[in-house]
């Protein structure tokens, strides 16, 4: 194996990491809808999205070094065929967010209870939770998807608007620094101020995120907590962005390249 193909596998295993995390946390507001315990169950996601920021903050600087060490001959399509592979490891680290959904909503309720019993104590949670009985139980509740998973959701109340704009939220978010690193290839001149962009680019999404989509997964959640609405329902949109931020990957694919060229058109109004 050479360097080149042990960075990018490398990299990919951050990645596959930091979307997988991603993917679960839309089942976090049920585990904690489940065991009325949202705010104990958010908190203690808090460790997960911990191991995620570290991933990625690990990720990035490899990532870069792509870029240095590409040959100078055919830069641009050596790039490109890297990066399409990181992408596609965001689009299978949504696929095992996916298959561990209905293990790590079992298996995440009881935890959000044990957190509560050692009265929000995360290292004796910790050390209990690495004992081998606990390891034992746990093991009890592995189990993939299955169709009866999706008995009695109601698709009628779906909201098709949310659906598209998670689906281009994640698109954004998974070729941000990408988008933004080929960009640097394509304007060498410019090329400090293209990769500083996926800092205003990923910034961008993360405030559609927070404005458009989890308030209303949150309210859904609340009114489950308060017996104001059915847990049906906060299923059904939980399973709905799962659905389109997978397909947010994919479109990801679509937008990498234009989504270069538009960071490398508009640096040219900042320098």
């Amino acid at each position: 194996m050479d360097f080149f193909t042990s960075q990018l596998l490398l990299i990919a295993f951050f990645i596959l990491i930091i979307h997988s995390i991603e993917t679960l946390a839309y089942s976090v507001r049920l585990s904690g809808a489940r065991v009325k315990l949202l705010a104990s169950a958010l908190s203690l996601f808090n460790v997960m999205v911990m191991v995620s920021r570290l991933a990625n903050m690990m990720q990035q600087p490899f990532t870069g070094s792509l870029i240095d060490n590409a040959p100078k001959e055919n830069a641009l399509d050596f790039v490109e065929g890297q990066y399409r592979i990181l992408i596609g490891s965001a689009t299978l680290g949504t696929i095992i967010g996916v298959l561990l959904l209905p293990t790590f909503i079992a298996i995440f309720s009881r935890t959000i209870v044990h957190l509560a019993d050692e009265r929000g104590s995360v290292p004796r949670l910790l050390k209990k939770g690495f004992s081998l009985a606990y390891f034992k139980r746990a093991m009890k509740h592995l189990h993939l998807p299955r169709i009866s998973y999706l008995k009695d959701m109601n698709w009628r109340e779906i909201p098709v608007k949310l659906f598209i704009i998670n689906m281009l939220i994640t698109a954004i978010y998974t070729i941000g620094v990408l988008s933004a690193l080929y960009a640097a290839l394509l304007v060498p001149d410019r090329a400090t101020t293209a990769v500083m962009a996926s800092g205003l680019i990923n910034g961008i999404a993360t405030i559609l995120l927070i404005i458009f989509v989890d308030p209303k997964i949150s309210i859904l959640a609340d009114d489950v907590i308060n017996e104001k609405g059915s847990y049906i329902t906060l299923k059904s949109a939980s399973i709905l962005m799962v659905t389109s931020r997978l397909l947010g990957t994919i479109l990801a694919q679509v937008l990498f390249i234009p989504g270069a060229h538009y960071v490398a058109w508009f640096t040219q109004f900042i320098v």
